[in-house]
């Protein structure tokens, strides 16, 4: 059976932050590193099985959270849905340190058909190791990312039509490299509204939506906020569309949120006429 998966957190660069412009990692900060999200975001869409409906999905910044010690947005993501013949919940979360931008704790709860998987893994970014919740660990890269990870690091760089980009920050090793395809610009409409966007390619080495092989597209504006508008991928059995329905904008990270407080949040609903920078002014 196929497995589907949602590959939706963050790992994003910015002057003071922990890791530079190309994607390499730098000087750890000893503020928290400057990112184009907030507590309380959140992206809400519509799933469909070619032309049909067949379920919904979200992403979004939780919280913030302590792990090891360390300051971490909570970061989450579900995909739910079901035709006649398969059933679908896929839920991640990810906690990403505030400081380095890089990964500390992983869960993968997941129910695809007849296929169960749970799996947490705990990040050691100080000993660069890792330890499942089966006892199994090994070691990780500088600057570590999950699955979760992968969308939101790609928002936060320059991206330049018809290049190709290459990472070895995935925290499996047999996974890496990590491959971004840069495709065109093309202006797209969801419910949530019509946006011009930047069509990206994500390769990664793993049996998900991104994996090798596959024609997955990410439609993401083109602004700097690099807002997730629509997922197309192509499966031997029918092509999965993800497309945004509503947007909640967050928080940015404030001392008091630090210190034992998550902040709220506003939205928006799109009515399907609106442009980006009616909703993003």
């Amino acid at each position: 059976m196929m497995r589907i998966s949602v590959l939706v957190l963050m790992l994003l660069a910015a002057p003071l932050s922990a890791f530079a412009q190309d994607g390499s990692v730098g000087i750890r900060s000893k503020v928290p590193a400057a990112v184009p999200f907030g507590v309380g975001e959140r992206f809400d869409y519509r799933v469909k099985f070619g032309p049909i409906k067949v379920g919904q999905a979200y992403m979004q910044v939780v919280g913030i959270d302590t792990i090891a010690g360390w300051p971490t947005y909570h970061l989450q993501s579900l995909i739910k849905g079901s035709t006649f013949f398969y059933k679908l919940e896929d839920k991640q979360d990810s906690w990403l340190d505030v400081y380095q931008l890089a990964s500390r704790r992983y869960v993968q709860d997941s129910h695809q058909g007849d296929y169960e998987r749970y799996r947490d893994y705990r990040l050691d970014l100080e000993n660069l190791v890792y330890e499942r919740n089966d006892g199994e660990t090994d070691s990780i890269p500088e600057g570590a990312l999950d699955d979760a990870s992968f969308v939101y690091f790609v928002r936060s760089i320059p991206l330049e039509v018809g290049e190709t980009y290459e990472w070895n920050r995935y925290f499996r090793w047999d996974r890496n490299p990590v491959i971004l395809k840069v495709l065109r610009r093309e202006k797209v409409k969801v419910p949530a509204g019509q946006f011009s966007t930047i069509v990206v390619r994500p390769i990664i080495k793993t049996g998900g939506l991104f994996s090798e092989g596959g024609e997955a597209e990410i439609y993401m504006t083109d602004d700097d906020r690099r807002l997730l508008v629509k997922l197309v991928t192509k499966l031997k059995v029918g092509s999965v569309i993800l497309e945004l329905t509503e947007y909640t904008l967050g928080q940015e990270l404030t001392a008091e949120m630090l210190v034992g407080g998550s902040g709220g949040s506003s939205a928006f609903v799109g009515d399907g006429r609106g442009a980006a920078s009616q909703f993003f002014p």
